[in-house]
């Protein structure tokens, strides 16, 4: 049974809240995966915190309109499920994850920071490491100089003891 109107009303006013605070919309083709496959990768989806809906075509055009994401409207024919995220990289990169094990899985485009994105450049995004290894990739960088010096100056304590 579809949808009433206030129903889809209601649909499109969480597909629009969630996209005004997500920074990156991957669209991909789920024709032919399993149900026990696509309760997987909303497991993992979830885990990311990314958020993963499959909708009407229509009703998510509705939802972007006015948005950043708008580009994307002409992408929005068949089987499609959306995946949002606020990081940069989460929705890309866990659509990604899945569609190397699952070839039903098809990218088929999005935007990040109001750029379109084919299916080359989502694949890009999804190989940036994520903000939490990035951030230790930074704190690695910015600890290295004050650890060098710290042990520069225990191997000059330990030669002064000695001598």
């Amino acid at each position: 049974m579809g949808l009433n109107l206030n129903d889809k009303k209601a649909v499109v006013s969480e597909v629009s809240a969630k996209l005004a605070e997500s920074q990156t919309l991957v669209l991909a083709e789920y024709r032919g995966i399993q149900v026990g496959d696509m309760t997987q990768l909303r497991v993992k989806a979830r885990e990311q915190g990314v958020y993963l809906r499959v909708l009407k075509n229509t009703l998510a055009r509705r939802a972007v309109e006015g948005t950043v994401f708008s580009d994307l409207a002409s992408d929005m024919t068949g089987p499609l499920i959306y995946s949002m995220s606020t990081d940069a990289v989460a929705a890309a990169k866990v659509l990604q994850d899945f569609a190397r094990t699952n070839d039903k899985l098809v990218i088929k485009s999005g935007s990040y920071a109001g750029k379109q994105l084919d299916k080359a450049g989502v694949i890009e995004l999804a190989s940036i490491p994520s903000r939490e290894v990035l951030l230790s990739q930074l704190m690695g960088v910015m600890q290295a100089p004050v650890a060098s010096f710290a042990r520069a100056l225990a191997a000059l304590a330990e030669q002064k003891e000695s001598a």
